[in-house]
């Protein structure tokens, strides 16, 4: 069977969990969350980065941050992972859905100022499959309009837009360490603070709304409520995993970027006959080969590619039902023609196998299968 995706788990990562299960410390903000974060000072020049339970997590502390409140609205896309939305509605914030790109599959900068209102406190940006948002043009309408800036960075972790890193291109950026992402740790995320201004009370915030890291710092000697919170650092454990996977950043890119480039290359001539459309990565953009998603001509053509796949033991994945059009959507009033790309391209869409342990073999089987089976 060749999974849509599957960690890449080592010996490194075995050794550096064997060794925070026996140091004594195995809660969160101990020796390997510190080691992480300065991996990501050392490789991304990322100056504060907190470690979370999630990619989630990482959404709902930039929502407290943010200070959204009931009545809010937030200008969105609709094609993300529900997390995305759900990290601002938990504060009674509304989503406001953009449409997105024909090429990237990214918010559309051209249509968020028509969304605009005086209600309107944030744009919350999604790296699609590991591609950057035009965030140039976005942070320019927002500072116009005083808006805030979230970077859902999930998927792009080591992507870059004109030079930049992916999650340091806002205030906050938000990385997703899921067992499905390029660098894992099971479940967690990584919280990037751009505006130092706001790390005192993410550090409160994360802690329960405390200044417990303060005490772990030797800053104060007893600790205090100070804000609303929750437990939002994971397990030194978890950052154990982390830490083997960015000692392999490299190996694991290269992996990645093989089977993605392989897919581009041997996929052409389907592009080139009108079977499908391959992504398409913007001069600007450095990619992390995060995912290989092709754009089938009609929902039924994916639907029949997707069962002759499974059959012989390979297995897509459609991506995304659009929040706008999915139930909790409908139940919030929205229509699906209020985002016409989105609802076309959630039809069409299929998101090919791609991890780092896929062999040569395996992609080839992949290739082979769907120029059979478009063919």
């Amino acid at each position: 069977m060749i999974p849509f995706n599957k960690a890449s788990i080592t010996d490194v990562e075995v050794k550096y969990v064997t060794d925070a299960l026996l140091n004594g410390k195995s809660s969160g903000d101990g020796k390997y969350t510190k080691l992480v974060c300065d991996e990501f000072k050392k490789r991304f020049g990322i100056e504060n980065i907190l470690l979370t339970t999630s990619g989630t997590t990482a959404l709902e502390m930039a929502s407290i941050l943010a200070d959204l409140k009931p009545g809010d609205d937030v200008i969105v896309p609709s094609f993300t992972f529900s997390s995305t939305a759900n990290s601002f509605m938990l504060r009674g914030a509304n989503p406001v859905f953009c449409d997105i790109r024909k090429d990237t599959m990214n918010i559309d900068e051209t249509k968020i100022e028509d969304l605009i209102t005086p209600k309107t406190k944030a744009i919350y940006t999604v790296d699609y499959a590991g591609i950057p948002c035009d965030m140039d043009v976005i942070n320019d309408i927002a500072k116009r309009h005083g808006l805030l800036v979230i970077e859902d960075a999930a998927q792009a972790v080591g992507s870059k837009y004109k030079g930049r890193y992916a999650g340091t291109l806002s205030p906050f950026g938000c990385y997703s360490f899921h067992e499905t992402k390029n660098y894992v740790m099971g479940e967690g995320g990584g919280l990037v603070i751009n505006d130092a201004s706001y790390m005192d009370r993410a550090e409160i915030v994360r802690e329960k709304g405390t200044n417990r890291r303060q005490v772990l710092n030797g800053m104060v000697d007893k600790y205090t409520w100070h804000d609303i919170g929750s437990s939002f650092l994971p397990s030194d454990i978890l950052a154990a995993i982390m830490y083997g996977q960015m000692m392999r950043y490299d190996e694991i890119m290269e992996k990645r970027m093989t089977v993605w480039n392989r897919y581009a290359e041997e996929l052409k001539d389907l592009e080139q006959s009108e079977k499908l459309v391959l992504p398409i990565v913007p001069e600007y953009v450095d990619h992390n080969a995060h995912m290989f998603n092709i754009i089938l001509p009609t929902a039924q053509i994916r639907t029949d590619l997707v069962a002759k796949l499974k059959a012989n033991d390979v297995y897509a994945y459609i991506c995304y039902v659009p929040l706008h059009s999915a139930p909790l959507g409908i139940k919030l009033g929205y229509k699906p023609e209020q985002c016409p790309v989105t609802e076309d391209y959630g039809e069409r869409v299929l998101r090919l196998p791609l991890y780092a342990d896929m062999t040569s073999d395996d992609t080839s089987k992949v290739i082979e299968l769907i120029h059979d089976i478009l063919s």
